[in-house]
């Protein structure tokens, strides 16, 4: 029942590139994507799902059955539990490259990117699908409902916050007991469900590996593989500090947190705006939902970074283009902003152009001072796209 905002640009990727991977957690519409996709495509499809046993024996002689479907967009869903196809692919896409499209929909691990990457160079592009971000909801919720509920598409829907916890706590079993494994996750399901919990505990934190490991108890080296295995699924974020200004002292460590608003609330309990507003993390929550908004937003565009050095100086999210700090965003969990010490810092570092602060809610963009905007999230949205046309 949403469009997604990148379904035009992924259909006019189709009619220049053979392949197109489709890459997301579980549950994010992946599926969903494909099949409007289907509809709105200059040949005809077919839909494979490699969870079906009737689509599986389909595919016990690969060539003959894409040769059968050579006019045809063959879309072939949990791509990653059959990576022996990516050399046939290959095979087949060059036989006749103008003839073949294929779109590989699956849940991202270094396994099935190396797989691709290998054997489909040059002939296939990948293409992150996000939880639904708040631009492709709005006509039916208000931020704060996507803020609480978060962006995959069921629990968006639920109503009952109480189905609502019973979905999120199923999802996550899955991913720990089966997802995360089946992608190669080595580990405990005890140790996995623990570090998700921790991380959402500590929200927006600096990752320290050494401090889970201890929690934990485990070595270092399976705590950064657990990470590396969460963020190919698409369940993290390392938002990494913006570090080109080698005459300051810069905080080198990523901060770390759950993308999905939705996820990160029901691991601490938070079931309504009531419970977000009283929450000790509340600050910290609303400003990864932000960042987590704008960075998926502008992901083609603009690269995310975050800006901390020992003096004090910080800017919660720098949006750089080119290789050069363009825009600055500080976001704030209050409707009446001040500027501080510490952004009149970060922006006589960083120099940018546009700069921000967010807040929730806002008739009209103004500035605060001569170099500083304050703005609701959407209206924020609004002009950054206006300014990178």
């Amino acid at each position: 029942m949403f469009k997604r905002k990148d379904t035009d640009f992924i259909l006019q990727l189709l009619e220049i590139l053979p392949s197109v991977a489709l890459l997301g957690p579980r549950q994010v519409g992946k599926t969903t994507l494909a099949k409007q996709l289907m509809h709105n495509m200059n040949k005809p499809s077919v839909y494979l799902d490699l969870e079906s046993p009737d689509d599986l024996r389909k595919l016990e002689n690969p060539e003959l059955y894409f040769k059968t479907n050579q006019n045809k967009c063959i879309i072939i869903d949990e791509i990653q539990r059959m990576s022996e196809l990516f050399p046939i692919l290959r095979s087949v896409i060059d036989k006749n490259p103008l003839k073949k499209q294929f779109i590989l929909l699956g849940s991202a691990s270094p396994e099935l990117l190396h797989h691709s990457s290998e054997t489909l160079a040059g002939r296939i592009v990948y293409h992150e699908l996000t939880p639904l971000l708040l631009e492709e909801i709005s006509k039916k919720y208000n931020y704060q409902e996507h803020l609480i509920r978060g962006g995959f598409p069921t629990p968006l829907l639920i109503e009952n916050s109480k189905i609502r916890k019973e979905w999120f706590a199923s999802y996550i079993k899955t991913y720990v007991e089966t997802e995360l494994r089946m992608l190669g996750m080595k580990g405990t399901s005890i140790q996995l469900q623990r570090l998700i919990s921790m991380i959402a505990l500590m929200q927006g934190g600096i990752l320290n590996v050494a401090s889970l490991s201890k929690s934990l108890g485990v070595n270092q080296q399976l705590v950064s593989t657990f990470i590396d295995y969460l963020e190919h699924a698409f369940i993290i974020r390392r938002l990494h500090p913006w570090l080109n200004n080698a005459k300051k002292r810069i905080v080198k460590s990523p901060k770390i947190y759950l993308r999905d608003s939705g996820l990160a609330n029901y691991l601490n309990g938070i079931e309504n705006m009531d419970d977000f507003l009283s929450h000790p993390l509340a600050g910290t929550l609303w400003e990864n939902y932000v960042i987590e908004q704008i960075a998926s937003q502008f992901k083609r565009e603009l690269q995310a970074y975050y800006y901390r050095t020992t003096n004090q100086a910080e800017c919660d999210l720098v949006l750089i283009k080119n290789n050069i700090p363009f825009i600055s965003l500080e976001i704030k969990l209050s409707q009446n902003p001040k500027t501080t010490k510490s952004i009149t810092m970060s922006l006589q570092d960083l120099k940018t152009q546009y700069n921000y602060i967010v807040i929730p809610e806002c008739d009209e963009i103004f500035y605060i001072n001569e170099k500083l905007k304050v703005g609701s999230l959407e209206l924020v949205i609004e002009e950054i796209k206006g300014i990178i046309k």
